[in-house]
């Protein structure tokens, strides 16, 4: 049976909508691919690729031609995998943990916790930075890793996407792994968490950008040029006096990179997360 011809001009013009929405989203990120390869002179004469492509500015933003000589990009980019790596891992096994507390676990004042968490979700983050950060000052961990991976280490938002996915996981379940003599953190181990696989991934992409894309606390813990991590070094890299907007744009378009590999890894995991999480409250 053909389909009518008001259902093909139905489809027609959702993918007209589809493909405009998507040339205007990859827009910019074609600009800063353009941007990075072009030459000083060429920068502001071609608004995209220009006739002359050039590696310089990479090569600039590593070796000799670095504006900022005492920033090592490349160390700079280390430090970030590093502590977005180390944050992941943190906050997955403290958030799934939580929630699946929370989730299968009946005791008193279940739920007005899980509101509290919920409320301070509604505290802005820049309130609390001057306290966290004489706390961080006082325990000795400003200008390390430490400083910046410990203070995110519960999630309340990951405590709460788990909890979500884990309602939904069969209590027969964790009943029969429980007569089988699995204790309460093999079964959250070994039954809970391999079906939440779905959330992980979810959870493991956000929270990765997270960290990864932060800046403003970076920027105060850290003081020592050899901690600092990408958005610091970007940061570095603009002039007092003068502009390298090609180093600025090659240094942008590396630290974008990672994100949009590890969203077209995860993109499947991430979906199917996000709405297995919004079926069940």
């Amino acid at each position: 049976m053909k389909p009518s011809i008001g259902l093909m001009a139905y489809r027609g013009l959702m993918y007209g909508l589809l493909i405009a929405f998507a040339v205007v989203t990859l827009t910019p990120i074609v600009w800063l691919v353009a941007a990075s390869v072009k030459g000083p002179d060429d920068l502001f004469h071609h608004m995209f690729f220009a006739p002359r492509a050039t590696l310089a500015n990479f090569r600039d933003l590593f070796e000799v031609g670095n504006p900022n000589p005492t920033v090592h990009f490349f160390r700079c980019g280390i430090n970030s995998a590093f502590v977005a790596c180390s944050a992941v891992l943190v906050q997955l096994f403290f958030s799934s943990l939580a929630g699946f507390a929370l989730a299968k676990y009946d005791f008193r004042a279940r739920k007005a916790i899980m509101i509290l968490m919920l409320a301070t979700m509604l505290i802005p983050g820049q309130v609390v930075m001057a306290p966290m950060y004489e706390l961080i000052y006082r325990i000795g961990l400003v200008d390390t890793y430490a400083g910046l991976i410990v203070p995110g280490a519960v999630s309340v938002f990951g405590i709460f996407l788990f909890r979500q996915s884990i309602l939904q996981v069969p209590d027969e379940l964790l009943h029969a792994a429980r007569i089988d003599g699995c204790s309460e953190f093999r079964i959250y181990w070994d039954v809970v968490m391999p079906v939440s696989r779905p959330m992980i991934g979810a959870f493991c992409l956000i929270s990765f950008m997270g960290a990864w894309n932060s800046f403003l606390w970076p920027q105060i813990i850290l003081h020592n040029s050899e901690r600092f991590t990408l958005p610091i070094a970007l940061n570095q890299l603009v002039g007092l006096y003068q502009q390298q907007y090609g180093t600025l744009m090659a240094g942008t378009l590396i630290s974008v990179l990672p994100v949009i590999v590890i969203f077209m890894l995860l993109q499947r995991e991430f979906v199917a997360g996000l709405t297995a999480g919004a079926v069940k409250g």
